[in-house]
């Protein structure tokens, strides 16, 4: 057993268990706030509900060993039978070598804060519309049908002596992840924009969006989001050694660059940055960086980093030229800024950094891991999204998934919850932002943008 691996993984394991709460602080403070407590409570449900599921059936679908074609787990490890005292290692794969031993549990756990914060992502692209229950039915069935196998297709890896196999992207078509920007990022984000089609757009939007009613909550989210995400990545390494500081690193320069990208573009483009948008660039950098932080040099970070800042920053606004009702920008961060890293891992990868990885189309490669990642990327995208809009449709038609309108307006955490979040007036509109550079909307490059229109 090796000590210091095993409370690396446990360290990292509560870093990303902070991280739903912080996203609940960084979406909580976007929307208006008489439906703060609803966005607070539908990312902290998903610890709820994720966490007993993962128990009961879900870590054995993700990990189990192979139950058909690298699409699902097998239903040997219901109720973690056959994990507790167990250590790794007996069943060598790339990832958990011979000799890197640590409690199968301590892996339990890291996984599982991966499943909640994924569910919890998508929640933002329905805030103030959406009715609790049938928000926490969704949530239970998509981590069911749509991230347990997809967890299983990306991160179960098969040992090399063949008694475990893993999932079809990992092995078969050995797509590069190192920590979600397929299982994670993408997936939150197709099941975003699927949902968002299933409830339609908010009573008044896009005349009315309502303007953020907490900046100061956003910034505090996104740094919570920051600090956590070293486990989210570094953690990936499954212990401490050289892969684990190279993500650390990878992690934090292309987060810093990202937030100059997104504020260059709001610069240009609107003449002002904002602390909206800066935290938005640096959440956009970390989920770019997700799926190559173990794989890419640091330069190699940077120029993801800056890529994604500026094409999440353009991407945001696109809500308003298609018509899609994205409160928070789901869509345009997740979707995009995890396709923007999964891709260009494919250009930047390189087998200098870790042996594991692969050269990509920069480092003599070819195009062929680009290729590779293109098809994770679709592959996950497709199913994500097809599945999604099918879940959607069912809870819409059978118990009903959107708040009604005089719920909506009048708010959310009154009709639903009894509870308000402010226990003074003035702010029961849905803002109370003076700041005129934040006339409505989410993001704050979408909200100029559409000030412009």
């Amino acid at each position: 057993m090796n000590a210091g691996d095993t409370a690396w993984i446990l360290a990292s394991a509560a870093l990303v268990m902070l991280m739903t709460p912080g996203l609940a602080f960084f979406y909580g403070g976007m929307v208006r706030s008489k439906s703060v407590l609803n966005m607070l409570m539908m990312n902290f449900i998903a610890l709820g509900v994720v966490g007993v599921l993962w128990v009961l059936y879900g870590y054995s679908l993700a990990f189990g060993n192979d139950a058909f074609g690298g699409l699902v787990g097998n239903f040997d490890n219901v109720g973690l039978e056959g994990t507790v005292g167990a250590v790794s290692g007996t069943a060598p794969t790339p990832e958990d070598p011979a000799g890197h031993q640590y409690p199968v549990l301590a892996f339990v756990m890291f996984q599982l804060m991966f499943a909640i914060i994924t569910v919890a992502l998508i929640s933002g692209a329905i805030a103030d519309r959406a009715k609790f229950w049938a928000w926490t039915i969704f949530a239970a069935l998509w981590a069911t049908i749509v991230y347990f196998p997809v967890a299983h297709w990306v991160f179960a890896f098969s040992s090399a002596d063949g008694s475990v196999v893993g999932g079809w992207i990992a092995n078969q078509l050995k797509a590069l992840d190192f920590a979600g920007g397929t299982a994670v990022h993408i997936n939150a984000g197709a099941a975003a924009l699927a949902l968002v089609i299933v409830l339609g757009k908010r009573t008044g939007w896009p005349k009315d969006t309502g303007r953020p009613h907490n900046v100061p909550f956003v910034l505090l989210g996104a740094s919570l989001l920051w600090f956590g995400w070293y486990g989210f990545n570094a953690g990936s390494a499954l212990g401490a050694n050289q892969t684990a500081a190279v993500a650390f690193t990878t992690t934090t320069v292309a987060t810093a660059a990202a937030v100059i990208g997104w504020l260059l573009v709001e610069q240009i483009k609107y003449g002002k940055p904002t602390t909206l948008g800066a935290a938005s660039g640096a959440v956009a950098g970390l989920v770019a960086i997700t799926p190559a932080a173990g794989f890419v040099s640091p330069l190699g970070a940077l120029a993801i980093g800056v890529i994604a800042g500026v094409l999440c920053a353009l991407a945001v606004s696109l809500k308003f030229k298609f018509g899609f009702d994205d409160s928070l920008d789901v869509v345009g961060v997740h979707l995009v800024g995890g396709l923007v890293g999964t891709l260009l891992l494919g250009l930047f990868s390189t087998t200098s950094v870790n042996s594991a990885g692969a050269d990509g189309l920069f480092y003599g490669g070819g195009f062929a891991q680009l290729g590779k990642q293109a098809v994770a990327a679709g592959a996950v995208l497709a199913y994500s999204f097809v599945v999604t809009l099918v879940l959607g449709f069912l809870i819409k038609v059978t118990i009903g998934f959107r708040a009604s309108k005089e719920d909506e307006v009048t708010g959310v955490d009154e009709a639903l919850h009894a509870e308000s979040a402010y226990d003074f007036g003035g702010l029961g509109g849905g803002g109370g932002l003076s700041n005129s550079v934040k006339p409505s909307g989410a993001h704050s490059a979408a909200s100029l943008e559409e000030s412009k229109a």
